[in-house]
């Protein structure tokens, strides 16, 4: 009987205690239905001429996607997408009032892009990206760039291939073909022992009935959170080396001695910075090591031959030099901007040394000898080594 008596004592304390743990199970107290969901996939940022935030949003338009509609669909000529503007104190001052016009909640967890107006980008750009690292909302992945003009217009743009601007700039991100920069990104480049950052350039390529794409050209140079210049594709190449970031390149060379040019697809790329301060003298050395297939030659040049190869090679090396020279050029001696990392790189080697520039590192930089070692490797020459169509008597080598 004692055992009984246990046994049902003990079940219905289980019971009892079961039953008072699901009153305070919270269930979905806070759930938030989708069709009461305004969703931000671009962001916007202009400065006005009394100095106040222009914010400009992207918003998915729910209409166009009914019914099982693609993305890149719509009914009856709906736009996918829809851009709001409205200006503000600061960012979240403009975005309270946004939400004021909007008759969904703002949801930003999947905003994919930040472009900044050119006039934001030189006045300056650390307090107002603090809103996207200090909410909870935005994402710290999203790619950020600087547009010519006001960001609202690139916004407003509708692509040919894809659903949303939104989408055009965040593939172009990550594909690489510029530099590839996140907030986070961003934010720790601010930060850092050189206070100098670089963010994509994009541009609008826009034709007479508004449709068209974009395109990242070049890219924009800040110091101290100001843009203080922008270069072009090919200086932005050289970035590209210094940084260790080279994904996509086509390099084309025309080979001494010989007529038209040859192409080249790279295959892989590691770049090392040594840096060294000898009696003094700070100097970085840059290692480069470059591996490449030919995926065109247009020259009668037989490319099985091993000696031919290495010349080859060696103007692939020179061809690096140069654009690295190129890019040393206007960012370090003209612009003055340590968008490279070498103020971390001698931070690390040499931190005795450092502490006594780091408060002159603007002087310092452009001061910096850089020596270039570069090593290129001709992997394949593609899926034939003689030139096609030509008559074996005409191929050299």
């Amino acid at each position: 009987m004692n055992k009984t008596f246990l046994t049902k004592a003990v079940k219905m304390t289980l019971i009892f205690l079961i039953c008072s743990f699901m009153l305070f199970l919270s269930g979905c107290w806070d759930r938030v239905e989708i069709n009461d969901l305004a969703l931000v996939v671009a962001t916007g940022l202009d400065k006005t001429d009394d100095d106040k935030i222009e914010l400009s949003v992207q918003i998915v338009n729910p209409k166009a996607h009914k019914g099982g509609q693609g993305a890149g669909g719509g009914q009856g000529g709906t736009k996918p997408t829809i851009v709001k503007k409205v200006t503000g104190q600061t960012i979240f001052d403009a975005r309270s009032k946004l939400q004021e016009k909007v008759p969904r909640r703002l949801f930003w967890g999947h905003n994919q892009v930040i472009i900044i107006g050119e006039k934001m980008a030189e006045e300056g750009i650390q307090k107002h990206i603090d809103f996207f690292a200090r909410h909870p909302s935005p994402r710290l992945r999203a790619y950020t760039f600087v547009t010519e003009g006001k960001a609202i217009d690139t916004l407003k743009i509708i692509p040919d291939l894809e659903s949303s601007s939104a989408e055009v700039a965040g593939e172009l991100a990550n594909f690489k073909v510029g530099l590839s920069v996140t907030v986070k990104d961003l934010l720790q480049m601010l930060s850092g022992e050189a206070r100098a950052a670089a963010l994509p350039w994009i541009e609008v390529e826009q034709d007479p009935s508004n449709k068209g794409g974009l395109r990242v050209n070049g890219t924009a140079i800040f110091k101290k959170d100001k843009m203080v210049g922008r270069i072009d594709d090919k200086v932005t190449r050289g970035v590209l080396w210094l940084r260790d970031e080279i994904a996509l390149a086509a390099v084309t060379v025309e080979p001494k001695g010989a007529e038209d040019q040859i192409s080249f697809n790279l295959l892989r790329s590691s770049t090392e910075l040594i840096p060294k301060i000898e009696n003094g003298n700070w100097k970085m050395i840059v290692k480069i090591v470059t591996e490449d297939d030919v995926v065109e030659n247009e020259t009668k040049l037989n490319l099985g031959n091993p000696k031919i190869v290495k010349r080859l090679e060696r103007q692939l090396e020179q061809d690096i030099d140069k654009r690295i020279r190129l890019t040393l050029e206007q960012v370090q001696k003209e612009m003055e901007a340590d968008i490279f990392g070498f103020a971390e790189t001698f931070h690390r080697q040499y931190p005795d040394q450092w502490s006594k520039v780091k408060d002159q590192w603007d002087d310092k930089f452009p001061e910096i000898e850089v020596e270039i070692k570069s090593k290129a490797y001709i992997r394949r020459p593609g899926q034939s080594t003689t030139p096609q169509g030509v008559p074996e008597k005409e191929v050299k080598g």
